[in-house]
């Protein structure tokens, strides 16, 4: 299986990976305004259509404006349902919306709850959440990364290849202790043993 794009309606920049056959391609509603400029056309185009008007001659999911669920969260739940499990969401963050940004963060925790991994690309950097797992993240031009605690206490958290290593912590997700560290390594590694952990790294 391969990996589920969706593209969303906030900040956008013009670098988009190369879609595989094995991949799919959701725009959430004016989602698909970003993909037009780049010339790409979407495998499914779902939305309650409140930001753009719904296109015509197109195969498209019509919500409701009155619904529990984002445009992006209705497009992760669709993924899943059709069998992905790893998720790249563009046009996530940043922009005016700053409450759309929170939702955004939040769809990463379902994802991670599911069994999931998640990732919002943004200009310049990079979110994504785990829980009771281990991600590494390779050294880039900008090393720098922060690390929070989501939701609860995140038990068990060790950070390998960094300034500021720890080893069987805990972090609490009332103080920002794991803000601004860099990476020492050519890569760092973190894990959660209990809990999650919200990832923010540069591109």
């Amino acid at each position: 299986m391969g990996v589920c794009y969706i593209v969303a309606a906030g900040d956008m920049f013009d670098e988009f990976p190369i879609i595989k056959p094995d991949d799919l391609l959701i725009a959430a509603d004016a989602g698909y305004l970003h993909l037009q400029k780049l010339n790409m056309e979407p495998h499914i185009l779902l939305g309650d259509f409140d930001s753009m008007s719904a296109p015509e001659n197109k195969d498209i999911i019509v919500h409701p404006v009155m619904k529990d669920d984002t445009d992006t969260m209705l497009a992760v739940k669709l993924g899943f349902e059709k069998g992905y499990t790893e998720f790249v969401i563009y046009g996530a963050l940043g922009g005016e919306r700053t409450d759309h940004t929170v939702a955004n963060i939040q769809s990463l925790a379902f994802i991670a709850e599911k069994g999931g991994k998640g990732t919002l690309v943004g200009n310049g950097e990079i979110f994504t959440l785990i829980k009771n797992t281990a991600i590494e993240i390779f050294k880039g031009v900008n090393p720098t990364f922060s690390v929070f605690a989501y939701g609860r206490e995140a038990e068990g958290v060790t950070i390998k290849g960094s300034l500021f290593d720890v080893e069987n912590a805990s972090l609490s997700p009332f103080f920002p202790l794991g803000v601004s560290n860099k990476i020492k390594e050519e890569k760092v590694l973190i894990s959660v043993e209990n809990g999650y952990l919200l990832i923010v790294y540069n591109r």
